[in-house]
């Protein structure tokens, strides 16, 4: 099928929580192109700064725009749950979009004793998705898109181990993979485990193919700009479609009429870029065993069993 984003429904009347909505990125453009339908959207980032500048060119763009902001670490598992119980105010959820991630980290432990990719990719997204799962059901048609990648595939085998102790070297882009696997793996799960629950929540996955945005620069150093960082930055802008066109198979995903553990991409250039359409996924992200133990683990990592 043939998508792009002026084919989304009117979303007036519709909550959405967009995770990861820094200015020029995957996450900020979803929200604006949601608020442009009409959507309430409320701007869920790690920083109070980040998320009121967001706030801001959304409403300059789109004056009349309900913008909320709200502030939430998803790396660490305490603001998680600060954040989505100061969540509760906002009533009834009809789409969370996780979105918010890292890239290629060096190796890093968070206060939780998790590495920093599943954290903030995998973790913090179980548990806050499970403590908003109420003000989702609430709406009678919820809808929660995992935002994954085609560093999926290169994952190599699913993260079924402690995630609290490192085995080996540690191999960022490996760990990435595994972390962007997790979102596919806890999709289908979520999807599953709702229908079998009989609750009106269904979970999609999307990928932005390559997209140009500083998460690749930030992963490495920390930043987007300065020296090699801005090297990097600009290079992957000059060959990569842009953040809008990235965004597309998230908002499809979003919007659009699919079934429940759809994913969706790029048409074009092995999914790399191209208007959005429903994929495959590699083998592994398939495997319903290891993405219900996947849930297992998570439930004992984070403290929290649903539904």
């Amino acid at each position: 099928m043939h998508w792009e984003p002026a084919d989304m429904p009117d979303q007036t009347g519709r909550t959405a929580l967009v995770t990861g909505p820094s200015v020029g990125g995957l996450g900020y453009v979803t929200a604006l192109e949601l608020a442009r339908k009409g959507a309430r959207v409320i701007l869920a980032g790690r920083s109070q700064e980040k998320v009121a500048a967001a706030a801001d060119e959304v409403r300059r763009e789109l004056p009349d725009a309900e913008v909320e902001t709200l502030t939430v670490d998803l790396s660490r598992l305490d603001s998680v749950r600060r954040g989505a119980a100061e969540a509760a105010r906002f009533g009834s959820i009809d789409l969370l979009v996780n979105n918010a991630g890292v890239m290629g980290t060096p190796y890093q432990r968070t206060d939780n004793g998790l590495e920093l990719q599943m954290a903030t990719n995998h973790f913090g997204p179980f548990l806050f998705t499970g403590l908003l799962l109420p003000q989702l059901v609430a709406s009678a048609d919820g809808r929660v898109v995992m935002v994954s990648s085609m560093f999926h595939k290169f994952a190599g085998r699913p993260p079924l181990g402690d995630p609290r102790q490192q085995v080996g070297h540690y191999r960022r882009w490996r760990v990435y993979g595994q972390s962007k696997l997790a979102n596919l793996l806890y999709a289908g799960e979520l999807d599953r485990r709702m229908a079998t629950a009989g609750l009106p929540v269904k979970a999609l996955a999307a990928h932005p193919g390559f997209a140009g945005t500083h998460l690749a620069a930030n992963g490495q150093y920390g930043r987007s700009s300065g020296g090699v960082a801005s090297i990097l930055d600009a290079g992957i802008r000059a060959v990569s479609q842009s953040a809008a066109s990235g965004a597309a198979p998230t908002l499809m995903a979003a919007t659009a009429d699919l079934p429940g553990d759809s994913f969706v991409g790029p048409s074009n250039l092995g999914q790399m870029q191209g208007p959005p359409r429903t994929v495959g996924r590699s083998r592994l992200a398939h495997d319903q065993v290891a993405a219900a133990r996947l849930w297992e683990i998570s439930e004992e990592t984070v403290g929290l069993s649903y539904p």
